[in-house]
């Protein structure tokens, strides 16, 4: 029984421009394929990120980053081939040190849940996806964009349907399913590691993996694998898109693409919140959908 008459729209939300080609983007690029509309919603400019490519590492690129990130996130929008929407916070910048240094005044990380999750509320009403994916409470790693990401798209989710909540934001509309990204987990990376290293090939996790121990009940959390490794070519030139962010010469594509197809075709996923029956384990993010 199809519980969805109609198109089928995702909703990526994101804390900055990249996040949408980092985690996700070869499962994104799946289900435009198969007619899938798929918005981002990206929360922050990257204004406060730093250069990660020393090939861009120049006076005029840093004096001219907002602008340069925001026509990288128009250039990686065309490859993936979704629609993508800025919520219009500050980037918080990542804070190193001991102790942390506070974080700058006015910026996303800073911001009450409420009052940052409002533009996206709107966005959900207007776009209406059946379907909404963001980080875990950790942010997926400690960046205080990412676990305000991670709220703000919890508390919208569970507002957009609310008639009570944001009432001058537009009609309610309540999407049924929630995930939460598994990118950089163990099991993935263990297993790309041993691919290489079973080709005589040199891992480039192999530092990381040394005291990285197992966390059974982490990995029992992905609850959705997606297979996507036809579509990784098109994760691969949406990084390179962000050039500021992505070296081509570097870590993300040390691993060769047919050794990651065969070692790791699927994206990884953990079903948070589902209005919706659907069977565990799940291939689809529409799973129960469709």
């Amino acid at each position: 029984m199809c519980l969805v008459s109609g198109d089928l729209r995702l909703l990526h939300v994101h804390a900055h421009p990249d996040d949408e080609s980092s985690k996700g983007a070869a499962s994104t690029a799946r289900y435009v394929a198969e007619g899938v509309e798929v918005m981002v919603a990206t929360c922050t400019g990257g204004e406060r990120g730093s250069i990660l490519n020393p090939k861009m590492d120049r006076p005029e690129v840093l004096a001219n980053i907002t602008e340069i990130r925001r026509k990288e996130m128009d250039a990686a929008r065309e490859i993936l081939g979704i629609r993508q929407e800025w919520l219009g916070w500050v980037d918080s910048g990542f804070p190193e040190g001991d102790p942390l240094p506070p974080l700058p005044e006015g910026c996303f990380g800073l911001m009450k849940v409420e009052d940052a999750a409002a533009p996206l509320v709107k966005l959900i009403r207007e776009f209406r996806p059946q379907v909404v994916t963001t980080y875990d409470e950790n942010g997926g790693y400690p960046h205080p964009d990412h676990v305000m990401c991670h709220q703000i798209t919890v508390a919208a989710f569970e507002a957009a349907g609310d008639k009570d909540a944001y009432p001058e934001l537009g009609e309610p509309f309540q999407p049924l399913k929630l995930y939460y990204h598994h990118t950089f987990h163990y099991e993935r990376m263990k297993a790309l590691h041993d691919a290489m290293v079973a080709r005589g090939l040199e891992s480039p996790y192999a530092e990381r993996l040394k005291d990285w121990k197992p966390d059974p009940e982490n990995e029992r959390r992905i609850t959705t694998r997606v297979e996507c490794a036809e579509y990784f070519s098109v994760r691969d030139r949406a990084l390179l898109a962000h050039a500021t962010q992505i070296d081509p010469d570097g870590g993300w594509f040390t691993v060769p693409l047919e050794v990651h197809q065969a070692a790791w075709p699927t994206e990884d996923y953990e079903l948070a919140r589902s209005l919706v029956e659907s069977e565990l384990p799940e291939d689809d993010l529409f799973a129960g959908l469709r």
